[in-house]
């Protein structure tokens, strides 16, 4: 009689999956980009823009900000020119993505680490306890809770399978916990193309702004007769708000990004451990 196989295609994986993929979409980037580009603008006109943060209440080219408290900060960064409200715009972007990857990704570290949970589980299942495995996996409510858990579903359901043989068995938790692994990813690593999108474009910008007051500078130099201190003046001190804000913005984006990306680094490690720890678990006690 000839042997029939029984193979697990991908379709069927999803289609069986006790870890659904979740619904992704990009509303809220959608919503951030503009409302924080209009704030920019509201905040440099009216904010930074306030005639009481310049010396006579007077706002033009020889403005000159008050001598002291916040309006002195205020008057000086307004007169660094029109790519100002865009750097201030793209650095607002920069924090609400901060901090809407930190409290996301904080969530996904769960209540404690994956490497704590991994010990945990294998210490149920040396014991051939999957429930109490999987009441660990609840109580992280990670990532790495999440893989294990579905991993372990997989596992239980494997355990009274009498159809398959071990390898096959084996494989369809690995392949459960790979189906899982890749719903989990994504949702870790959505919108960090914005903070390394900034990390370039910030200093872009700081630069481009920085041209343009060094333009303004050269032109009060080349201009007949003694030149223009002020406007001289005036030109390198928009360059240097400029850069000023173009680095700094920059500077805090490829922090973030780096932070972000090394504490992903760190839940995949875990999730890898623990699609390990399954199958060499289930190897070893259901042979």
């Amino acid at each position: 009689m000839a042997e029939t196989k029984t193979t697990v295609t991908a379709a069927s994986a999803k289609a069986n999956s006790s870890h659904q993929p979740k619904k992704s979409n990009n509303t809220f980037a959608m919503l951030a980009v503009p409302v924080c580009i209009v704030i920019g603008i509201l905040f440099y006109m009216f904010v930074l823009g306030n005639p009481n943060n310049f010396q006579g209440g007077v706002i033009n080219e020889n403005s000159h900000p008050v001598e002291e408290g916040m309006g002195k900060w205020f008057g000086t960064v307004y007169m660094g020119g029109i790519i100002v409200p865009i750097l201030i715009s793209v650095l607002l972007i920069c924090i609400t993505f901060v901090i809407e990857r930190f409290l996301y990704i904080s969530r996904a570290k769960g209540k404690f680490s994956g490497a704590e949970l991994v010990r945990k589980v294998q210490y149920h299942l040396a014991n051939k306890n999957v429930d109490a495995a999987l009441a660990e996996c609840d109580k992280q409510k990670g990532s790495v809770g999440n893989v294990l858990k579905a991993g372990l579903k997989k596992y239980k359901e494997m355990i009274t399978n009498t159809e398959l043989d071990t390898e096959q068995k084996i494989s369809a938790i690995k392949q459960e916990i790979e189906e899982t692994t890749s719903l989990e990813l994504p949702m870790m690593e959505k919108n960090l193309v914005f903070l390394s999108t900034i990390a370039s474009v910030a200093t872009l910008l700081g630069l481009f702004g920085t041209v343009l007051g060094m333009i303004k500078s050269f032109s009060a130099m080349s201009a007949s007769g003694a030149p223009d201190s002020g406007k001289l003046a005036g030109g390198i001190s928009e360059a240097l708000i400029n850069t000023a804000l173009g680095i700094s913005t920059s500077a805090v984006a490829i922090i973030m990004y780096n932070y972000f990306t090394t504490n992903i680094d760190s839940i995949t490690y875990a999730i890898d451990e623990s699609g390990f720890t399954l199958t060499q678990s289930f190897a070893a006690n259901h042979k």
